[in-house]
């Protein structure tokens, strides 16, 4: 049989094809785009337009073929309806079109199969390899094959007898290879897709040659094999290398695979693979849109009708499209492009022609554009496109930017921070625009363009610009006048203020990150002279003088302006000269009126507090009344209202403190006077005393109250820091000789007023307490003492603040009655004193019974009873320490530790080493010790927690040797009191654990602690244990009696605890 090339009769039919497209590529580069129109499409269709696009849908549907894809909608009338909706066609409309579609002539369905390459195929020649060409074509009429020996034998019959030649192609041959590459592509046509089949017939070329030159060739035995192999058969016989045989009801719209080669013998079964492209399409569709537009243009309209749909449905239902197409508008738009053979750049092409027009309308993600962004950039080439096409693509790209510049020109309104997703939306935008302009086409077809970064700043600083003269006219007042002007004023500045916040915490990032450009700065510059303008025109318009409610408003804006000033960026550009600077000058004559009105409005408030007092103390532990609240709070806004002026101009700073220091002192001196005046009204009449006392004693109670808040004065107008600023412009000693003085004036005058009502207060109650102890000294023996006493002795007869003066009188009344005369067999005096006053005393100091005769014992009382809960908690503990610096038994057992302090990491390290001779607490002779280390008080150490050591089982003599380190500074531990308590437990595992008893180690004993260097060696520490005082505390009684105070509550029931725990084996600890 005589080879495809050696019959010149037979070449010319075998050799015609169809269709024959080299390589995709290349014909993508040749083959232009569709003309288009050199403006933007619309997506809104005329009626006529509509129509006939619904017609192309349609038809698309009813004619599908190919499996569908997995994510593909299957059902066709399920794709109908949803065109019926996408198009809002009424039902009878619908079904009027749908018959006339399918009246309609059907297209010429065919198979564009792309051989891509092949790899792994036999070598035939004597030189190993083989020169392949593949023959391939549609078997039409043939039945679904089948497993029976006649269909197997049908499969695997070669095209050339299964195929007539003149439906038949063929590619190229490539010579001596195994892995041929030929990426050609045929069109093949077909009538019936499911009676179809798709051969493709793999050969090696044979040519006539001499026996010298295939000895020439030879290079190994299997070649010399193929020799005598040639020889038998006929000579330019093609030697078959494997086929293809596909149904083409199997195949998808679009395939891209690998298929083996099948033999037609069982020799050699594994014959390579061949790389095929498939694609369903049509030709000569009967639809008007495909007979009078091009394939381009009639998809770009259905992707923007349907994408269109998309955006309304999800509006409709109050969602926003998030970019992604429904499956049916996915299913139709990929049936369409496959049918209509629409190359990956023309469908990237219409889908960024349709998205960058439809976002220009509708509202849907911007990051929709990015795909078709990055699909035109990936296969972009100039060449490929006309004039009139390129003149499109521009144009889109221009309107597209000049759209995103009109939008962030407007970022503040399109994309408001109330809205959760509006950073995201603008980063997206920004990201589009980037990318848009980064790509080769824009380069090439906007050669003129402005850089980006360019055209954004310069929106911006339009966009700042409309949007202040839009707040501006917002804010205009409906009544003209400098009041209503300046309260308009003070609106504009406060929504400025709030947009630059916006911009430094949100919108700054986003373009830095975008463009790197500095949206906070630029938005300030532009804002800052706008708005000095504005100010100072209006403050030359005030004029001098300013009334209260001018000055006041004067006030907020001078306070909105000094915020405003305060956000300005670093570096400052524009030669660092702001309009704003200085305009505090412009405020200048409103700085009397806006003094006067502190004051006024604090005298004000004073006068109300005092006239609405009832001189009730406010608590048991509060001792003054309502109106001392009321003044502190109204010193505390003048206070402020003073760091809220923090005037600029130094010796202006000066004067202006100097006001505010003297305003306060004279309204000290006027609430003392007033607070007086009061008592008096209400003591009036009185003819309870001591209500009367307890009146003046709320008084006292109240100007110590403020004497206190008189003195943290230089804190709260920051002296120190004025001081700094004047120093170059004041004399020295002049702060120091002007607010000092002041000051100290102020402090006298009230020293003086308490002493006067602490005097008055005694003169009222001394001579009740005189004419009682003449009377109690006289009374028989048999008379019990405490009966004796006078209800003017008890301390609540005189209110809370009385007590401050009944223990003055207690000690005057025992001096006298020490002076008195004894008769024979009586008491002495001050014996008898003692039991009197002891009911009165124990009253006004709960939780003590004093016993002792010693007036001593009642100062030491009078100390505690002053101590605030804390107070007494440390000194509690500096009584353990002493306690544990005079025990030398060790009755109880001991711990031995190892303690030192680094101030350089501010570490406590504590080395908790051994236990020993600890009580055995267990029914079984033994105990089951633990450590927990605290650092004691708890609130000079609140954020250390207590540690534990291991528990050891039946132990006595515990060997723990665990290391614990504490984080703290070294100025609590330096305190009095401050120590590390080590409490020894016995593990109970059902009960609660015993007390083995404690040790505590003083903090400032701690190698370390003191001084500034690092330990060396650190010595070991023996600490006998010891039980807390079986009798009860006089400190801890005192803090129970304090039923308000809960960190007193909660430090008694622990030592309570720890006592009832030592009590319950305290006969052990004995023996």
């Amino acid at each position: 049989m005589a080879t495809l090339l050696s019959n010149p009769q037979r070449r010319p039919p075998l050799l015609r094809q169809a269709i024959k497209i080299r390589r995709r590529r290349v014909r993508d580069l040749q083959d232009p785009l569709p003309q288009m129109e050199t403006k933007p499409p619309s997506h809104h269709l005329s009626p006529e337009e509509r129509a006939l696009l619904y017609e192309e849908a349609l038809y698309t549907v009813l004619h599908r073929l190919g499996q569908p894809e997995p994510t593909h909608v299957t059902e066709a009338s399920e794709l109908l309806q949803y065109l019926q909706e996408a198009f809002h066609m009424e039902p009878e409309e619908h079904q009027k079109t749908l018959q006339r579609v399918r009246e309609l002539q059907k297209p010429i369905f065919c198979l564009k199969a792309t051989v891509k390459q092949a790899k792994g195929i036999l070598g035939k020649d004597v030189s190993g390899f083989s020169d392949p060409y593949c023959l391939l074509g549609i078997e039409q009429g043939v039945g679904v094959p089948g497993g029976s020996p006649g269909a197997r034998r049908r499969q695997k019959a070669v095209v050339r007898h299964t195929i007539p030649e003149d439906q038949t192609h063929r590619t190229q041959v490539i010579s001596q290879t195994l892995n041929p590459v030929w990426d050609e592509t045929f069109i093949l046509e077909f009538e019936d897709i499911t009676n179809a089949n798709f051969h493709l017939d793999m050969w090696d070329l044979d040519t006539v040659e001499s026996v010298r030159q295939k000895l020439g060739e030879l290079t190994d035995l299997h070649g010399l094999r193929r020799i005598f192999k040639e020889a038998r058969k006929d000579k330019g016989q093609d030697d078959f290398l494997g086929n293809v045989v596909l149904r083409l009801q199997d195949l998808r719209c679009r395939e891209d695979q690998w298929y083996p080669l099948e033999p037609c013998t069982e020799t050699y079964p594994d014959r390579g693979q061949c790389h095929l492209q498939f694609q369903l399409i049509h030709k000569r569709r009967a639809t008007a849109a495909s007979r009078s537009q091009p394939s381009y243009t009639v998809h770009l309209h259905l992707l923007q009708q349907l994408v269109s749909h998309e955006v309304t449905q999800h509006q409709t239902g109050s969602t926003s499209w998030d970019g992604s197409l429904s499956p049916q508008a996915t299913t139709i738009l990929f049936l369409h492009a496959m049918q209509k053979d629409l190359s990956d750049f023309h469908q990237s092409m219409a889908q960024w022609l349709a998205y960058s027009c439809l976002y220009q309308s509708l509202e849907f993600p911007s990051g929709c554009l990015l795909h078709p962004i990055t699909s035109i950039e990936y296969q972009w080439i100039q060449g490929r496109l006309k004039a009139e096409q390129r003149e499109e693509l521009a144009t889109s790209f221009q309107s597209l930017l000049a759209y995103g510049l009109s939008l962030i020109r407007r970022f503040r309104s399109v994309f408001p921070l109330s809205v959760s997703d509006s950073p995201a939306r603008l980063q997206s935008l920004l990201r589009v625009l980037v990318q848009m302009c980064k790509m080769k086409a824009f380069r090439e077809l906007c050669p003129d363009s402005a850089p980006l970064s360019q055209l954004v700043t310069e929106a911006l600083r339009t966009g700042t610009v409309e949007w202040f003269h839009l707040k501006q006219q917002h804010h205009q007042p409906m009544v003209q006048g400098m009041l209503e002007a300046g309260k308009a004023l003070l609106s504009l500045v406060q929504d400025i203020v709030g947009d630059l916040q916006q911009c430094q915490r949100t919108w700054n990032k986003i373009f830095l990150n975008a463009l790197k450009i500095d949206l906070f700065s630029a938005a300030f510059l532009e804002l800052q002279w706008l708005v000095a303008k504005r100010a100072k025109d209006h403050t030359a318009a005030v004029g001098s003088p300013v009334s209260p409610e001018m000055g006041e408003s004067l006030f907020q804006l001078y306070i909105s302006l000094k915020e405003l000033c305060q956000l300005h960026p670093a570096p400052l550009e524009r030669d660092g000269v702001l309009a704003l600077d200085g305009f505090h000058c412009w405020f200048q004559p409103a700085i009397p009126s806006w003094l006067q009105k502190t004051y006024s409005v604090a005298l004000a408030r004073v006068q109300r507090a005092v006239q609405m007092d009832q001189l009730v103390p406010l608590g048991e532990l509060t001792k003054h009344s309502t109106s001392a609240v009321d003044l502190s709070t109204c010193f505390a806004q003048i206070s402020h209202t003073a760091r809220q002026l923090d005037w600029p101009d130094p010796e202006e700073a000066f004067m202006i403190t100097v006001k505010f220091v003297e305003d306060t002192c004279r309204l000290a001196l006027v609430y003392c006077s007033l607070i007086k005046t009061r008592a008096r009204e209400l003591s009036a009449g009185q003819k309870d005393q001591a209500q009367a006392a307890n009146m003046l004693c709320v008084v006292v109670n109240d100007m110590e109250q403020l004497r206190l808040v008189i003195g943290k004065l230089p804190t709260q107008l920051s002296w120190e820091t004025l001081e700094q600023r004047v120093g170059a412009v004041l004399e020295q000693g002049q702060l120091q000789n002007t607010l000092h003085a002041q000051l100290q004036g102020a402090l006298a005058g009230l020293s003086h007023e308490i002493r006067t009502g602490v005097r008055t207060l005694a003169e009222q109650l001394e001579v009740g307490i005189a004419k009682h102890i003449q009377k109690l000294v006289g009374v028989r023996e048999s008379v019990p003492p405490e009966d004796s006493s006078d209800p003017a002795l008890d301390p609540h007869a005189h209110g809370a603040g009385g007590g401050g003066c009944l223990p003055a009188q207690l000690m005057s009344g025992f001096k006298q009655a020490e002076d008195c005369p004894a008769e024979p067999g009586d008491l002495l005096p001050c014996r008898r004193l003692w039991p009197a006053a002891q009911g009165p005393v124990h009253n006004h100091f709960p939780g003590r019974f004093f016993g002792g005769t010693c007036p001593q014992a009642l100062q030491r009382d009078l100390e505690l009873q002053a101590a605030s809960s804390r107070e007494l908690i440390q000194r509690y503990f500096c009584s353990r320490i002493q306690q544990q610096e005079e025990t030398t038994s060790e009755e109880l057992g001991a711990v031995t530790v190892k303690a030192s302090y680094r101030a350089s990491e501010q570490k406590l390290r504590v080395e908790l080493l051994s236990a020993s001779s600890l009580l055995p607490l267990d029914s079984n002779g033994s105990s089951d010790p633990f450590v927990q280390l605290t650092l004691e008080p708890r609130h000079e150490f609140p954020e250390l927690a207590a540690r534990e050591t291991q528990k050891h089982k039946k132990d006595l003599h515990p060997l723990f040797d665990e290391t614990f380190e504490f984080l703290v500074s070294a100025e609590p531990c330096r305190k009095a009191g401050a120590c590390l308590l080590l409490t020894v437990l016995d593990h109970d595992t059902l009960g609660a654990d015993d007390l083995e008893g404690e040790a505590f180690l003083p903090l400032c004993e701690v190698p370390g602690v003191t001084g500034s260097e690092e330990p060396g060696e650190v010595p070991q520490t023996r600490l006998p244990l010891t039980y807390p005082t079986p009798n009860g505390d006089p400190i801890l009684q005192l803090l129970e009696s304090r039923k308000g105070d809960r960190e007193a509550q909660a430090f008694v029931r622990l030592r309570r605890q720890r006592a009832k725990q030592a009590s319950q084996h305290a006969p052990r600890a004995g023996q």
